[in-house]
Parts: C-alpha cells; sequence; structure tokens
C-alpha cells in the first residue's frame, strides 16, 4: 500500500470511529501522527490500520482524539452569546422551572472546561434564589483536556474576555494561576464521550434547558453530524435553547428548532411540540432559496435587468438613477434590494441601509437583505454589528458565499487569524458555485475569479497553505 493511500485508509477509519472530518490540508499531520502511532507499537502502518479497522482499540483512540484535537478556548469565548444565555434563555428558562428550581445544560466539545464553567458562572449570577440546583455536563473525547478541565485551574490568558467582577468574585489567584471557586466547580461534571456513538442516558428527551456546541459541527462527517443534532434537539426541553459555533449553520428551516436572533447573535430555540423524527430532512440541508418570498412583484423586470446590467459595467449613477425613476409601489424584493446596493456604492449609506431594513421588516430570512445591512453597517464603522448580521446571513443560506468572505476579512483585519482562515476557506470553496447576480451585487466590482484570488491570498497570508 502506498503512503498516500495508507493515510486515505486513515482518514477513513477516523470518520468511522471518531466521525471526524479531515480534508487535503491536513494530510501532513495525518500521516505524521499514523507514523508516529504505528512506531509506538511497534507495527508497521499496514497493520496498525489493520489493528485499528478491527478492533474495538478504546486505549488507542483516546490517544489519537489527544494528538489529533486543537483545543483553543477561553471564559467568556464570544460574549454576545453569553449575554444572550443570561438575558434572554436563562429568564425564560427560569420562569419554566420555578418549581422545579433545577437548570441543567450541556456543553458539547468543552474542551479544557472553560466554556462549561462559563455557562456554570452565568446560570449562578442570573439564578433568582440560592435554592436553585445548577448543572452542567461537559463532553469530550480528549480525557488529557478533561483532566485539566477537573482541576479547575487556569492561568491569565484564559480569563483574558473575563469581566474584572465575575474574575473577583469566582477565581482565587494561587500559586501564579486562578482556581476556580469551589461552588461553581460543585456544578459542573465532565465525561469523556465519543460524539460519533450514542448514550440513551446523556440524551434521554426533554432534560437539557441549554445546549452549547461551538465550532465542532464543521469537523464531523455528514452522516454523525446529523445524528448529533438530532441527539441534541431531542435532549433539549421543549423552548430550550441551542447555541452554535459562528462557523456552524442548520440554514432557516431545521427540524425541530426555531432560528433566533438577539443581542446580534444567532442561535436556536427548540419548538414547544415538535421532535425531529428519525427519517427528517437532514439539519444541514441548505434551503432551496435564500428566503422566503416576500412583496409581491413582477418576477422579471426590465428596468430590474438593465439596471444591473449597468452594475455590471460600473455605471452605478446610471444605474441608480433609472432606479429611481420607478415607482416605489409594489416593487419587488428583488428590485428594493438592488436600489439598496446602487445607493451604498453612491456612499448614501443611512438610505441603504433603511431600505434593508424594511426588506427585514417583511421579512427577517431574507438573507441577501441581511448582508447588504452589514455592508452598510460596516460603511458607517459599526464593524460589530455588521458582524451579527453577516454571520445571520450566512446562517440563513449556508451557500451564500459573500458574507462568509467579509467575515474573514473582518477576522484577517483585527488579526484574528483563527477565525479567518475557516471563513475564507468556507468562502472559497462556496464561490464556486455562488450566483452570479449575487457576485454583481455583493462582489464590489470584483468577479469570481477575483475573489477567489482574494480569498487564496488571505489564507496564505494566514498562513494556511493549500
Amino acid at each position: 500500500m502506498s503512503a498516500s493511500a495508507e493515510v486515505t485508509m486513515f482518514r477513513g477509519l477516523l470518520a468511522t470511529k471518531l466521525g471526524w472530518t479531515f480534508d487535503d490540508n491536513d494530510t501532513s499531520q495525518l500521516a505524521e501522527v499514523l507514523g508516529k502511532r504505528s512506531e509506538t507499537h511497534g507495527l508497521s502502518r499496514s497493520r496498525y490500520l489493520g489493528r485499528l479497522a478491527r478492533e474495538d482499540w478504546d486505549d488507542e483512540l483516546t490517544t489519537l482524539a489527544e494528538d489529533l484535537t486543537i483545543n483553543e478556548t477561553y471564559f467568556f469565548r464570544h460574549g454576545e452569546q453569553f449575554r444572550v444565555l443570561a438575558e434572554v434563555a436563562l429568564p425564560e428558562r427560569i420562569e419554566t422551572r420555578s418549581t422545579q428550581r433545577v437548570l441543567r445544560m450541556l456543553s458539547v466539545g468543552c474542551s479544557s472546561g472553560e466554556e462549561a464553567y462559563t455557562m456554570a458562572i452565568v446560570a449562578r449570577e442570573t439564578q433568582p434564589g440560592p435554592d436553585w440546583i445548577i448543572s452542567v455536563q461537559g463532553l469530550d473525547a480528549n480525557p488529557a483536556v478533561l483532566h485539566r478541565a477537573r482541576t479547575g485551574r487556569y492561568s491569565a490568558w484564559s480569563l483574558r474576555e473575563t469581566p474584572d467582577a465575575v474574575r473577583q468574585r469566582y477565581f482565587h489567584a494561587n500559586d501564579g494561576e486562578f482556581e476556580l471557586d469551589a461552588g461553581i466547580r460543585s456544578a459542573v461534571r465532565f465525561q469523556q464521550y465519543n460524539v460519533a456513538t450514542d448514550d440513551e442516558v446523556l440524551w434521554r428527551p426533554d432534560q437539557y434547558d441549554v445546549v452549547f456546541c461551538r465550532n465542532l459541527l464543521m469537523y464531523l462527517t455528514p452522516q454523525v453530524r446529523e445524528s448529533l443534532i438530532q441527539r441534541m434537539t431531542r435532549a433539549l426541553s421543549p423552548g430550550g435553547y441551542l447555541f452554535l459555533g459562528h462557523t456552524d449553520s442548520l440554514g432557516s428551516r431545521p427540524d425541530g428548532l426555531e432560528p433566533q436572533h438577539t443581542r446580534h447573535t444567532f442561535y436556536y430555540r427548540r419548538l414547544q411540540h415538535s421532535v425531529p423524527s428519525a427519517d427528517a430532512v437532514p439539519a444541514f440541508t441548505a434551503p432551496t432559496r435564500g428566503h422566503v418570498p416576500v412583496p409581491p412583484g413582477p418576477v422579471e423586470s426590465s428596468v430590474h435587468d438593465r439596471a444591473m446590467r449597468l452594475l455590471l459595467d460600473e455605471r452605478f449613477t446610471e444605474a441608480l438613477r433609472l432606479i429611481e425613476a420607478e415607482p416605489t409601489d409594489g416593487r419587488a424584493a428583488r428590485d428594493v434590494l438592488l436600489h439598496g446596493v446602487l445607493l451604498a456604492h453612491a456612499g448614501r449609506l443611512e438610505e441603504a441601509e433603511m431600505l434593508c431594513r424594511r426588506l427585514l421588516d417583511v421579512d427577517g430570512l431574507y438573507a441577501d437583505a441581511h448582508h447588504q445591512l452589514a455592508v452598510c453597517l460596516e460603511g458607517g464603522a459599526a464593524v460589530d454589528v455588521a458582524i451579527g448580521h453577516y454571520r445571520l446571513a450566512a446562517y440563513l443560506d449556508p451557500d451564500f458565499a459573500m458574507p462568509r468572505l467579509r467575515l474573514g476579512l473582518l477576522a484577517r483585519r483585527r488579526g484574528e487569524n483563527r477565525i479567518a482562515v475557516p471563513e475564507l476557506d468556507r468562502a472559497l470553496g462556496l464561490l464556486r458555485r455562488e450566483r452570479d447576480e449575487r457576485i454583481a451585487l455583493f462582489g464590489g466590482g470584483f468577479g469570481r475569479i477575483a475573489l477567489t484570488t482574494l480569498c487564496r491570498a488571505e489564507l496564505d497570508a494566514c498562513g494556511a497553505h493549500r
């Protein structure tokens, strides 16, 4: 068997045994790990792969999980989600649980515990009285990071986004580190868990008020990902909340879940009377359209087509004049959107923003309008708010390349390469099949090839060699 065939087989076994997926950029890392592990056992690569394929080799899978996972996290990471947890999700769940006085939460892919402990801290700060029980379960495949989590000791770097009042209340300096308060530690339990396997107790229906599963789904194979989403949805109590990472999306119509958007972040709430069925449409299936049809209007508009041609020729002033000469009553959503794009090109950002908001008042799930609103907000220096709308556009239409590109570029501008790389990489893949009209509307005068070249250049600048 050739070296490349061995790595291919190794990648397939990891998908089967752990549910993890790897792309071609990971080939060198996989080859290195395969070589190291086969040497450790005194086996040739082919014999090592044969044993891994034949046996339930749990100890080896544990070691592979340690070697292949990247665990970079910190307390209150992506603070906007924890603000929603404190201000929206937990107050509602506290009202629902007022007779039981118990809150149960789950952190899937908890790494070294910062996320799970942050959930417990937020719940402790939100609970209406001392007689409430807070229970957080943290899951991860890597026993090494779980060991660190159980010690409850962290560096100052792990607390870099922690509010000062929280740091003073729940952390105690100890020998150059910060030790977490015993009351918070007692509320959190950690369990080693392989997401490719089921667990009837862990996924008992209707038991969790809140589930966090951030930046894990994109590393899983489609089958394992869809199975995990169904398990999480079923395990949520009716009305419970699911928080995903910024690079994860369930589309605009996930089975059993309702998309929510507050405090400039996106999350999901389980429907009160809906549970995903075993034969449900896969949760990651993209919607057939980027939005629900909204204002009535002609399917084809000769004015629209002429304005689009002028836009492609970068004759923005003429295109805007043509659009503005038309009556505004009864215009189709795409004509309103085009008007907003042309206004933004003319520097009339407040007017463009107003049009986008009108579209969203009619159809809050219109991905293109969220994207264009973000463009206006970014141009007006409201970058953090813009990022929220770019993320929402990407969530609502997972095939939409342009918001992924903008998110990657903004992360690069801030020096956040770990965020930029997955966004730019996703945009690069999506650009191949992005609709011509969207590239014309949102490409800023750049065509598909130029945008692809820009993506590759930014990825290279991040050190993501392709």
